[in-house]
């Protein structure tokens, strides 16, 4: 991405590099934890509540064309099963590794002769910015890749009933009884043939009196 206004050294996501220098195979190691950002996950499915602790666990590298990090992150991420719809938690770890180049650098590590004018060339690229490098980017897509699209409390959860919509994991047994709309309405036309048999029948009683008194 294009260079962006001035990091702000106090965000817990914006690390100096000024210590590590530039000499290629400088190596730094820094573990922090720190305050989730807002809007951490997936929004609407699974995600770290804001202000939650996230442990970081980094490796700087100075390389030719900027500074190599790698690290992972550790927090609890919160959310809702999508069978049952019940909350759950779940341990989330988020890997990542990616470059911040710098700004007067290309891709071999040169340096340029003259600052390049190229903001599609830039635009998926970070930076190192007056020694600081801003991870909350980074953050963001690691977290999003490591969490489920679909999150479940169980693997084996059965979700909600169709008709009633119990827990089924609470009512192993819960069931309802299927009726078949083609035998319903069949029951419905003898039980109409029925009704009509009776009232024959007991039309014709007064007849057959009728004749035995004769």
């Amino acid at each position: 991405m294009a260079l962006n206004a001035r990091l702000d050294h106090r965000n817990p996501l914006v690390f100096d590099t000024h210590e590590l220098g530039r000499r290629p195979g400088a190596l730094q190691r820094l573990n922090r934890t720190i305050d989730a950002p807002r809007d951490l996950g997936v929004a609407g499915v699974i995600g770290v509540p804001e202000g939650a602790p996230v442990e970081l666990e980094l490796r700087l590298e100075s390389v030719m064309e900027g500074v190599l990090v790698t690290g992972t992150a550790r927090a609890k991420a919160e959310g809702e099963c999508v069978r049952c719809l019940e909350p759950l938690e779940q341990q989330l770890e988020a890997d990542f590794q990616e470059m911040f180049s710098y700004p007067d650098a290309d891709d071999r590590g040169r340096v340029k002769a003259e600052p390049a004018d190229d903001a599609e060339e830039d635009e998926d690229r970070l930076f190192v910015e007056d020694g600081l490098i801003d991870l909350e980017p980074v953050l963001r897509d690691a977290v999003v890749l490591a969490l489920p699209m679909q999150p479940v409390c169980q693997e084996d959860c059965p979700g909600l009933c169709s008709e009633c919509g119990a827990r089924l994991a609470d009512d192993p047994d819960h069931h309802h009884d299927a009726v078949d709309i083609r035998w319903a309405a069949l029951q419905g036309l003898a039980g109409s043939l029925e009704d009509g048999e009776k009232d024959e029948m007991s039309g014709a009683e007064p007849g057959v009196d009728e004749k035995q008194e004769k």
